[in-house]
């Protein structure tokens, strides 16, 4: 019998799958961002995380499939999709969707996982193609799915929708990439709220004051 107010040391607590898995792509998000894709091994994972590589190599087969859990995790930073359908003005609506007045740590959170792929993307292609399949074109398939819903209901024409929704997030995320190349930059705070509530404008009503309709002498 053991002593009063001694506790016996006993097996570790077994953390679940689901739990561990969270932890890991966390981690590798981090030291991708820190570190780069290509700096990054899975030594290093499995030491950030404190765990074996053993099982880091039991729930996931590689760095490959490290990132795409990471692009699968954090594409709803990206679009607040799917949303119960509601009554909300159209803009405000799309303001809820792009998330508007997330944080500027969040949108940081957002954004660098394409920076990633910009930056090296030349030297590990599988990361364009991840980030396509499992973020921008899921991403994309919703928000397309929003905007038909809304073409049914009359507050849309109809239209092609997956053309419609890349040219929305074209004009709300281009940014992103144009500063890759220095010619844009990526805005934050009120400016990038601003950006955002601005493009929503211009796709929803144009920017002409006649509604859009050309003048044939012109």
């Amino acid at each position: 019998m053991p002593e009063a107010g001694i506790q016996r040391r006993g097996r570790p607590k077994c953390v679940p799958d689901n739990a561990q898995c969270e932890l890991i792509v966390n981690c590798a998000r981090r030291l991708f961002v820190k570190k780069g894709y290509g700096a990054t091994t899975t030594d290093d994972i499995a030491a950030e995380c404190k765990i074996s590589k053993q099982t880091l190599y039991r729930l996931f087969s590689g760095k490959a499939a490290l990132f795409r859990a990471v692009v699968e995790t954090h594409r709803q930073k990206w679009l607040a999709l799917p949303r119960a359908d509601d009554n909300l003005p159209m803009a405000e609506s799309l303001a809820q969707i792009f998330m508007v007045d997330i944080s500027d740590e969040a949108d940081e959170e957002r954004v660098d996982v394409i920076r990633l792929v910009l930056a090296e993307g030349r030297n590990f292609p599988e990361l364009a193609e991840i980030l396509k399949q499992y973020g921008s074109e899921f991403s994309r398939a919703a928000l397309a799915g929003w905007l038909a819903l809304q073409c049914t209901r009359g507050r849309l024409k109809p239209q092609d929708t997956m053309a419609t929704a890349q040219m929305l997030m074209d004009m709300v995320f281009g940014a992103i990439i144009m500063k890759n190349v220095g010619d844009m930059d990526w805005p934050a705070g009120e400016q990038r709220r601003n950006h955002v509530r601005n493009c929503i404008d211009i796709f929803l009503h144009g920017v002409c004051h006649d509604g859009g309709v050309p003048n044939p002498r012109t």
